[in-house]
């Protein structure tokens, strides 16, 4: 087999390409001085070899050299493989080597960026391969040796969104990425931000399906569907959301920042695909709530919607004290006026019972509020003459009358009377209170809400102050959200047992640019007609206050 090689008599330069890996090896580190080697972190193994040398000569000086022995050798029968090295630049023609291997349709960074090895959230990166996160890239890092041992080359920092090619070590600058670094921290412009509202867009994602950005869905790891339908809900109000999609967030709370990271990604026009997991958030909520909220156990939507915008308010350094301090109180916070007036039992001789009466004096107070609750009627307690279930409707008016400064509500000895004061907030947020426990069971409401998505009229709410609203003139209110409850069975009825009941949670948006409505209950998302919208058991609604009535309208009531 020796006569059939030969070594080649020249170096064959007609055409301009690298060297193999193990070649470039030795390059590398002939021209390296022990101490420069021991810089760049590679290992001198010609040094340790030459200190042997020096070593085996002092004691036999009779050692010979094999030379044309080692010319015979096959790539397999290396005595000894060098270490990559490292480089600051690739290899001149060859930018976007191993760019072919990355497999877009496996990266998700919805996830905790948490090294999959060591469970580090410092200096994580992403490999652009097979999607998992591995901690740093030096020589003994992990993503490192996952590169040695699966060869996977490309990742990403995913604080930076800088691209490595590894073991290499250098950065990749190729235009080609952009989209992968897009899709990792989504950015938006001023003007790109103000065009959401106002012009209709459809996008597609890597399979071609379409999607409306700010319309998907949200996936439920496992019971978290009371936390998708309040996201879906706060990401539709506008100054709150351009607020989180153009500031800056980088030195913000770790609640601020994941909060910030998933409305960009769910109004991404350029998204892999056509839905978003909240786990990054949830993990975060779980650990600032105490585990209050978390993923595995179901919570009330009114309950987690009062901590999220509270614990907001003050992660962007708003104050208890202080009216108006973060954003969520420009948006949300309005004033209530309170009046009380105790009642007392006093026992009528004449006919022989106890009379209550309320004490002359009036005590007057002003409270400030994010959102407000609206009580039901009573259920009705029997069925009808079909025997079945009587389901009542009641206008949300009706329901609002509780503010109207006239009715009157009974609590702890007191009756107290409730209105609004202007300025009234931009957003209003209406709790209906459906469910009430008592110390054997927990009841649900169903009592139907009637309303129109456009056209509330809140001023008969609101105590008149000619200085911010001329009396008499209606304050109009749109629907932007709309959280409904829906009954679950756990299990079919059969004849000796009723199924549990479970809740669930779905929300209905409103589209600005195209004025069309849209449920999304986890990852399910369609369109619905707005008629419709009342008729699922509505238990929280944001409504946006509108800048000028509408052509045509006058005074009225929804």
């Amino acid at each position: 087999m020796s006569n059939l090689k030969r070594p080649a008599e020249e170096a064959f330069d007609a055409v301009d390409s690298p060297a193999s890996k193990k070649s470039r090896n030795d390059d590398y580190n002939k021209s390296l001085t022990p101490a420069s080697a021991i810089e760049n972190g590679a290992e001198t193994r010609e040094g340790s070899n030459e200190e042997k040398a020096e070593q085996t000569n002092g004691e036999n000086n009779n050692n010979e050299v094999k030379d044309e022995e080692d010319d015979d050798l096959e790539a397999g029968e290396e005595v000894e493989e060098k270490a990559p090295i490292r480089q600051a630049a690739p290899t001149e023609g060859y930018d976007d080597l191993y760019l072919d291997t990355i497999d877009r349709n496996v990266l998700d960074f919805d996830f905790e960026k948490l090294c999959s090895i060591s469970l580090s959230n410092i200096n994580v990166y992403a490999c652009l391969v097979c999607g998992k996160y591995f901690q740093g890239r030096g020589p003994k890092s992990h993503a490192y040796f996952h590169a040695l041992d699966e060869g996977h080359h490309v990742y990403i920092n995913m604080s930076t969104q800088k691209v490595y090619v590894l073991p290499e070590g250098y950065e990749v600058k190729s235009k080609s990425l952009d989209d992968i670094k897009y899709v990792s921290d989504p950015r938006y412009t001023r003007q790109e931000v103000l065009d959401l509202d106002r012009k209709p867009h459809v996008s597609r994602t890597l399979a071609g399906k379409e999607y409306t950005p700010g319309f998907v869905g949200m996936n439920n790891i496992k019971e978290n569907d009371y936390l998708n339908v309040i996201v879906q809900a706060l990401s539709h109000v506008s100054p709150l959301r351009n607020f989180f999609l153009l500031e800056d967030f980088s030195n913000a709370p770790e609640l601020v920042k994941r909060t910030s990271i998933l409305f960009r990604k769910i109004w991404n026009p350029r998204a892999f695909k056509s839905h978003v997991s909240p786990h990054e958030l949830l993990q975060e909520i779980s650990l600032r709530s105490n585990k209050k909220f978390t993923l595995t156990q179901q919570s009330d939507p009114v309950e987690f919607l009062s901590w999220f915008l509270n614990h907001l308010h003050l992660g962007l350094g708003g104050s208890k004290s202080k009216p108006h301090s973060s954003v969520i109180q420009h948006i949300f916070q309005g004033k209530l006026k309170v009046e009380s007036q105790a009642i007392t039992a006093r026992a009528d001789q004449v006919h022989d019972r106890l009379r209550f009466e309320e004490a002359a004096d009036v005590q007057s107070s002003t409270n400030r509020f994010l959102l407000l609750t609206l009580d039901l009627p009573p259920a009705p307690l029997f069925q009808d003459e079909q025997e079945r279930n009587i389901i009542p409707q009641v206008p949300l008016t009706t329901i609002l009358a509780k503010y109207n400064g006239v009715t009157a509500q009974e609590l702890n000895a007191q009756r107290k009377r409730y209105r609004l004061q202007h300025p009234l907030p931009p957003f209003l947020v209406f709790h209906i209170k459906r469910f009430s426990k008592n110390k054997f069971v927990s009841e649900r409401n169903p009592t139907i809400v009637t309303f129109d998505a456009r056209n509330l009229d809140v001023s008969p709410y609101v105590e008149p102050d000619p200085n911010s609203h001329q009396h008499g003139e209606p304050i109009w209110y749109d629907l932007v959200a709309n959280v409904v409850h829906e009954a679950v069975r756990n299990k079919e009825d059969v004849a000796d047992s009723v199924g549990e009941e479970r809740k669930t949670w779905k929300v209905q948006l409103r589209d600005k640019a195209t004025d069309e409505w849209v449920v999304a209950q986890d990852l399910f998302v369609d369109k619905v007609r707005s008629e419709l919208l009342y008729l699922s058991e509505s238990y929280l609604q944001i409504w946006e206050r509108r800048r000028e009535p509408p052509p045509g309208k006058g005074k009225g009531k929804a």
